[in-house]
């Protein structure tokens, strides 16, 4: 996948020095990206499903994008296990060295999970049976009680929580009610939208609005679905961004030029965010 083992002991050995004192905000990138691996098993269970093994192998995807600059991993484990498997997160979560952001529907079963995995955090998600992927956002404002208990849970547990909604103000102020550290905007109709200018810019506008309203109401902001090396440079004008949950472009992008360098690509498209 375009990573070397020399390469994941020499990020190991980098992320291990000391950042001098006096390093510049700019040695670090402001705008995050977190990579998320589902399309990685999913390849696998194309081909593997049921079996203990298989290729390729989730963790050692997360272990190159990790050498190649990512700051975190995202995995979805979903109820149906279509892709990513329980034995993916507890891997993941002995190995990887950065942050691991297990996204997950909000039941018993998977909250019970999560606090035995303790990630750093979670991204609590709607599940369809029937979707190929997330398709749509959280009605967290329809959800409160609920949500509340489970970010209670993790927090008590020192796991941050975000809740996966699209950007609205009834949305971002349930987000607020509820406690959530975090919201992850979602960006499909965005993405969707890109090649027409006037839609575009709507739902540009509205991931501006909701990540203002939402710093002022103390959430901190993530972004994420349907992003791309074309698109994600307009995100440069939505503010007080953290982080870019980004999959399918990477994992897709890599059977071209490689995992490393895909993710690196990414990279330098988000470069100049300044929030």
């Amino acid at each position: 996948m375009g990573c070397s083992w020399s390469a994941l002991f020499e990020a190991t050995i980098l992320k291990a020095m000391p950042v001098p004192p006096n390093a510049s905000r700019a040695a670090s990138a402001p705008l995050k990206l977190g990579v998320n691996i589902d399309h990685v098993a999913t390849l696998r269970q194309a081909r593997y499903r049921g079996d203990q093994g298989g290729e390729p192998d989730p963790v050692g995807a997360a272990l190159c994008c990790e050498a190649a600059g990512a700051h975190g991993i995202t995995a979805h484990l979903r109820e149906d296990r279509r892709h990513i498997q329980d034995r993916d997160v507890l891997e993941l979560r002995r190995r990887i060295r950065t942050r691991l952001n297990l996204e997950m529907a909000n039941t018993p079963a998977m909250v019970r999970f999560a606090l035995k995995l303790k990630p750093d955090i979670i991204c609590l998600v709607p599940e369809r049976r029937q979707e190929l992927t997330t398709e749509g956002g959280l009605d967290a404002a329809g959800q409160v009680t609920a949500l509340r208990r489970t970010t209670r849970q993790m927090k008590d547990a020192e796991i941050e929580v975000s809740l996966f909604i699209v950007p609205d103000r009834e949305q971002v102020e349930a987000a607020a009610q509820i406690g959530a550290n975090f919201i992850e905007l979602h960006t499909g109709p965005y993405a969707h939208a890109f090649a027409r200018k006037k839609e575009r810019q709507v739902e540009l506008n509205r991931l501006v609005t909701a990540a203002r309203l939402a710093h002022r109401l103390g959430v901190r902001v993530n972004a994420g679905h349907g992003l791309n090396v074309q698109n994600v440079s307009l995100l440069h004008g939505v503010p007080h961004l953290v982080e870019l949950n980004i999959g399918h472009s990477i994992v897709s992008r890599a059977i071209l030029i490689g995992l490393g360098p895909a993710v690196q690509e990414m990279l330098g498209a988000m470069a100049g965010y300044s929030g």
